[in-house]
């Protein structure tokens, strides 16, 4: 599978509370479950008008039926190619 981040342009995401983002997550659920095992969301990260999410997925396409499916927007999805991070230094 290859992995993407996925930007969702959602207006007010940052000030939802936990009853509003269980909600989104069980939506989201809901349409994983009809794509797998073809799409698995890892995480992700909430902003103030935006959701940058983790996915695995076969293809982009896939990731833009999920986004279908739970209505929710996939404004840019970018494949991720590799991970750096401070321990990288090390080799």
């Amino acid at each position: 599978m290859k992995k993407y981040v996925i930007e969702r342009e959602i207006p007010g995401v940052g000030t939802m509370g936990p009853s509003d983002l269980s909600g989104a997550a069980k939506t989201s659920n809901k349409a994983l479950s009809q794509l797998a095992p073809k799409v698995q969301w890892q995480q992700s990260y909430v902003a103030k008008d935006k959701t940058f999410c983790v996915y695995f997925a076969d293809n982009e396409d896939a990731v833009r039926e999920h986004a279908r499916l739970s209505g929710f927007p996939a404004n840019k999805i970018t494949e991720i190619h590799g991970v750096i991070d401070p321990a990288t230094e090390r080799g």
